[in-house]
């Protein structure tokens, strides 16, 4: 009987994991909408920076939330404006309306990564926590993964690449509509809480320094999969539906690599898998500078693929692990370095402009790998 409560709470967690995926399909978004109003790689980055823009505005305020209405009802929230934002492009398409979907996609998203992680940890005992979550990264890593395929083949069979939007709102309010029958026991949370409190947190050196990883793993997420695509266009001279499927790469081997860490994780000791996890996006930094042929240049963003599947449950289990009784303030700051993945895209785009090649994306992401060697010491002084 308990397995089958377990399951059964699982399953529409995993189902919002999915929806979470939905974050995802800016990269491959911002490309089409590029092509569609002929913008340059810095506005059109811009979209991308709108989106995780409410990251860095409303992930502490959204910790704060938690503690007064609770961490399911605030997943259930950001469920139902995830589908708004889904909704949006489907009904009108136009520079602004994108701008107007992207931010209420990031509104949403900002809503249940804070809410959704912590949420977890009343399903599951603290020893599974960073293998359930690697598991729900995997699901997202499926939503992620889709999204390319999904866009690609509806412009192709359709002329209309944004019925990947009704698609993911679907599943979305499919899974507003299971949680919100199942129910989830809440650890009480007697801390008094404020932004300052919250704030505070940063003196430590372990969470500033986590925070900032964070930053760096979600850079180089949003980055390889925003960047991708056109250094396939400007190396080999293919169209964007083709390159799009480089997209698609890099979130079939996060697929694979959270799915091996599901397992991993919960058996050896997390420090390790993180070196080998930042060496392999290492090597992908130096395919991308040094290959121009398509087969190297896949291998390199699957490498990449792989290599970051499981940077951020690592860093994020370890940031609660290192204060248990502040996990609603540190998710919201830990969430709140999501904002990377709008900062970081925007300086590829301007490197991007001024280099008048993609070779500078590649240094910022060469940048953001290197910080992650560096985060290494202090990963593994922690215990696992």
């Amino acid at each position: 009987m308990k397995t089958k409560n377990l399951i059964l709470q699982l399953i529409p967690l995993m189902l919002a994991f999915f929806a979470m995926g939905a974050v995802d399909l800016v990269g491959i978004a911002s490309n089409y909408v590029k092509e569609d109003f002929g913008l340059t790689d810095t506005l059109a980055n811009l979209f991308t920076s709108m989106l995780f823009f409410w990251f860095f505005v409303l992930s502490v305020p959204t910790g704060l939330l938690m503690n007064k209405i609770g961490r399911k009802k605030t997943v259930l929230l950001s469920l139902l404006v995830s589908a708004l934002a889904l909704i949006v492009p489907f009904v009108g398409y136009t520079f602004v309306t994108m701008m107007i979907s992207f931010s209420l996609l990031g509104i949403g998203n900002t809503l249940m990564q804070v809410s959704l992680n912590p949420l977890i940890s009343n399903v599951v005992s603290e020893e599974k926590m960073a293998s359930t979550l690697t598991f729900g990264q995997f699901v997202k890593a499926i939503a992620s993964f889709s999204a390319p395929v999904i866009a690609g083949w509806a412009a192709l069979k359709f002329g209309n690449w944004r019925l990947l939007f009704p698609a993911y709102a679907a599943m979305t309010l499919l899974a507003f509509l299971w949680l919100s029958i199942v129910a989830i026991k809440e650890k009480p949370y007697e801390t008094k809480s404020s932004f300052l409190n919250c704030f505070s947190l940063l003196k430590n050196k372990l969470i500033l320094l986590f925070f900032l990883g964070i930053m760096a793993h979600v850079g180089i997420d949003v980055g390889v999969n925003t960047t991708a695509p056109k250094i396939l266009m400007e190396r080999t001279g293919m169209v964007l539906a083709d390159a799009g499927f480089a997209t698609s790469i890099y979130f079939l081997f996060r697929v694979v690599g959270c799915l091996m860490g599901t397992f991993i994780l919960a058996r050896f000791a997390l420090h390790k898998f993180f070196i080998f996890s930042v060496v392999c996006m290492a090597l992908s930094v130096a395919g991308l500078f040094i290959f121009n042929e398509t087969a190297f240049l896949y291998i390199s963003i699957g490498l990449f693929g792989f290599g970051n599947s499981n940077i951020f449950p690592i860093i994020f289990t370890k940031a609660l692990q290192s204060m248990p009784s502040r996990d609603n303030e540190i998710s919201g700051l830990m969430i709140m370095g999501v904002a990377g993945g709008g900062i970081f895209p925007l300086l590829m785009g301007v490197a991007s402009d001024g280099l008048g090649a993609q070779a500078g994306a590649v240094i910022v992401i060469a940048a953001l790998v290197a910080y992650l060697f560096f985060l290494y010491s202090f990963v593994r002084i922690q215990k696992s």
